[in-house]
């Protein structure tokens, strides 16, 4: 057995390719479906192009709803506080800044949960650790 993908549908398929981008995915594949009305975007971690996400866009508009059912996804990251910096100065909203040095729960334009994990945990540095949360992870 081997993981291929895990799958998420999006809204705004260049908007959440920013937010992956900004994490530190780069898209792999795409693939457009006129007949079926959809797109495929596969992305992935460079050196762990294996473990992939499918963003699926259908081009028919849709309400998916907050998809809090969905759980989230997990990416280890080098550097927990250089990640969310980046993100922050991408306009992304830290929901549970890294006050550990450790952990950090951020949520792409379709409001998918994504945990970003350090390998170990770094000394707890400003501004996170005094960061409040701002939401649900």
């Amino acid at each position: 057995m081997k993981y291929l993908h895990t799958m998420i549908r999006v809204t705004d398929p260049e908007a959440t390719i920013r937010f992956f981008n900004l994490i530190g995915l780069e898209e792999q594949q795409r693939f457009d479906s006129e007949q079926g009305r959809f797109t495929l975007i596969f992305m992935a971690a460079p050196g762990d192009e294996q473990a992939q996400i499918e963003l699926t866009h259908n081009w028919d508009p849709e309400n998916y709803g907050e998809g809090r059912n969905f759980g989230h996804l997990a990416y280890r990251v080098d550097n927990i506080y250089e990640t969310c910096q980046r993100l922050m100065e991408g306009g992304v909203t830290i929901n549970r800044p890294p006050r550990d040095g450790h952990m950090a729960f951020v949520r792409s334009p379709d409001n998918i949960s994504v945990e970003l994990l350090q390998d170990g945990y770094l000394e707890p540095a400003e501004p996170w650790a005094s960061m409040p949360n701002t939401g649900h992870w």
